[in-house]
């Protein structure tokens, strides 16, 4: 094995196939089920249902965390 020095496989910077293939399949994939997403939503139990909502919206919404004062930490309420 060389140490340091690459001796075969890709060039650097050369996208791997399969990856750019499975990606490509998986947007189909997604691309189709977009359109019944409502429906399958509407399908489900109250509980089923916003469990879903809370799984997807972690794609679109940033997460926030919580914050946590220490207790010789400044703060601007004065508590």
């Amino acid at each position: 094995m060389a140490t340091g020095k690459k001796t075969g496989g890709r060039q650097a910077g050369t996208p791997n196939i399969m990856t750019t293939e499975l990606r490509q399949v998986l947007k189909d994939v997604l691309a189709k089920e977009y359109a019944g997403m409502p429906q399958l939503l509407d399908d489900l139990d109250s509980k089923s249902r916003i469990e879903a909502i809370i799984k997807l919206s972690k794609y679109v919404m940033p997460i926030v965390e919580a914050v946590h004062f220490k207790e010789d930490e400044p703060s601007i309420w004065g508590l």
